[in-house]
């Protein structure tokens, strides 16, 4: 992507983000929805399942807890329950389009630090994606059926993976002050 294109990018980024960031009324969030659903006509079923599957137990999280907080306080929730959920919704697939629209290390690009953190988050959300797909295809292979589950499995999988997070923080933070990012 040419410099120019790129700093309009990154300008659109942050006044878009800010404006949406801003929106009080919930049918100013519905419009930006609208909006970004017509710009993103091709992907946004796509985009739309992307962004529901990464924000779902976030947002049930916190939306059950404010239900209960509401319910103790004796007030209706459901104005700020829909504005909240519809606001993150908004956000995220913002987000979610623009990044796959620009590249995000591209998007990062002019700060050598910056581009270099966003080239190993990347490279570590793939690596980690791959090998997920590979547990996953490896579990459905040993399961025949739903109820027989092995909960060994499972649990070895998640040891493996938060061994794998420890080391490889362990690495990064090593190449990192390899690089000079942390001043001792």
């Amino acid at each position: 992507m040419q410099k120019n294109t790129l700093l309009i990018a990154r300008i659109f980024f942050i006044l878009a983000f800010f404006t949406l960031l801003s929106l009080k009324n919930c049918i100013y969030l519905i419009i930006a929805l609208c909006i970004l659903w017509i710009i993103s006509y091709k992907k946004c079923i796509f985009l739309t399942k992307r962004v529901i599957k990464s924000i779902i137990i976030f947002n049930l999280g916190v939306t059950l807890g404010y239900i209960l907080m509401a319910a103790f306080k004796h007030i209706s929730p459901w104005n700020y329950v829909i504005y909240i959920n519809l606001k993150v919704f908004v956000l995220t697939y913002f987000v979610f389009w623009f990044f796959a629209t620009v590249s995000p290390v591209q998007f990062m690009a002019f700060s050598k630090d910056l581009g270099y953190l966003t080239t190993i988050t990347l490279s570590q959300i793939f690596s980690y994606k791959k090998t997920f797909e590979d547990f996953k295809l490896a579990f459905k292979s040993r399961v025949l059926k739903l109820k027989d589950k092995n909960p060994k499995f499972i649990t070895r999988t998640f040891e493996f993976f938060l061994t794998k997070a420890l080391n490889d923080a362990n690495e990064r933070t090593l190449a990192m002050k390899a690089r000079g990012f942390f001043k001792n």
